[in-house]
């Protein structure tokens, strides 16, 4: 699964509270399961939550939100663009710890594809890969 670590990434790079305080960001993977494309390839698709918590987070939420959201399309295109899937994509849960922190819990329905391909007697597998995140779109500017 390589979603997880692209969030990451994409966090580290977009919301300095997360650059900064890399041990208050945990990912969780819940709920996974493994879906056979009932191709003749043994190719399968990974479905699951990520749970994305940040614990005592002193940011604007807004722009946590922001390149979460930009991530999501640029990732998970397919649940953004269908009405039904997109009203779940993302759910989330804030602890108000005190008037300048939180813990903020995320909840993202993602699916990775695998490929299967067979060449005689050896199979190759394959991570279908993700877009390239756009390095412009990760610019968030606070004020």
């Amino acid at each position: 699964m390589n979603k997880p670590q692209s969030l990451r990434s994409a966090l580290n790079k977009a919301v300095p509270y997360v650059r900064d305080n890399p041990d208050k960001l945990h990912l969780f993977v819940d709920n996974g399961s493994l879906v056979a494309t009932g191709a003749q390839s043994m190719s399968w698709e990974y479905r699951y939550t990520l749970n994305v918590v940040i614990e005592d987070f002193s940011g604007d939420q807004n722009l946590l939100m922001a390149p979460v959201l930009l991530w999501l399309n640029a990732n998970q295109t397919d649940a953004i663009n269908n009405p039904q899937l997109r009203e779940k994509l993302c759910t989330f849960e804030v602890d108000i710890l005190r008037n300048d922190a939180c813990d903020i819990s995320l909840n993202l329905q993602l699916t990775e594809r695998v490929l299967v391909n067979a060449d005689g007697g050896v199979s190759t597998v394959k991570a279908e890969s993700e877009p390239d995140e756009p390095e412009e779109m990760w610019t968030v500017k606070c004020g």
